[in-house]
């Protein structure tokens, strides 16, 4: 997710960073909102479709805006790296703070919940999907719906560990996006290549080949 920056980019953030002016930082965030669509997309695939991927976008532009106030230029780094960095950790805390379920579908969950425990009353035994949705004057497929994303968000606390014993991951970790380095990993990397071409601007025309 590279940035091409432009004259017209530099102007902007040359406005932003020496008068922090307003309407600067309006155009970047808009310029930049490409960056916050393609980690929200990322990150939703692995979440219950009851997530809005607009709560998503939300906590993605305060990531953006938050990456904005505190990029250093002066650091050998791209601000789209940073930026991504900054999106994603604020996606990831909003999913902690915030309930996966929309009120609508908690309703519907006591419903259907209540409506099972009086048929299983009624009849002493477990009771069908198709028995609840006469019942409640439902489809059998929205029973069925409701009742998967209350066990999806149930089991799937961000912070809890996987189902995979072995390994003590858990379901945030999951999420992330593995291939986006965080700044200090980019750093790191730079430094490397720098190093590396040290040593072989050292070498002989021969052994630089063959290097």
């Amino acid at each position: 997710m590279g940035h091409v920056t432009t004259v017209e980019d530099q102007v902007l953030w040359d406005k932003w960073m020496l008068e922090r002016n307003h309407i600067a930082c309006d155009e970047l965030i808009r310029r930049y909102m490409p960056l916050v669509n393609y980690h929200v997309q990322r990150i939703a695939v692995g979440l219950p479709k009851s997530v809005q991927k607009e709560d998503l976008k939300s906590h993605g532009l305060i990531g953006l805006y938050d990456a904005l106030e505190k990029f250093d230029p002066d650091r050998d780094l791209k601000f789209d790296t940073y930026a991504s960095f900054r999106i994603r950790g604020a996606i990831i805390d909003g999913l902690r703070k915030e309930d996966w379920l929309p009120r609508s579908m908690r309703d519907k969950i006591k419903k259907v919940e209540s409506a099972t425990e009086e048929l299983e009353q009624e009849y002493g035994r477990f009771v069908s999907s198709d028995e609840v949705a006469n019942k409640l004057n439902m489809e059998p497929q929205e029973v069925e719906q409701v009742m998967m994303e209350y066990a999806t968000s149930a089991i799937m606390s961000i912070d809890e560990k996987t189902k995979e014993s072995s390994k003590k991951e858990t379901y945030a970790s999951l999420i992330e996006d593995k291939w986006t380095k965080s700044p200090e990993q980019h750093s790191e990397e730079i430094e490397t290549k720098k190093e590396l071409a040290e040593v072989i601007n050292q070498l002989s025309e021969k052994e630089a080949i063959g290097y």
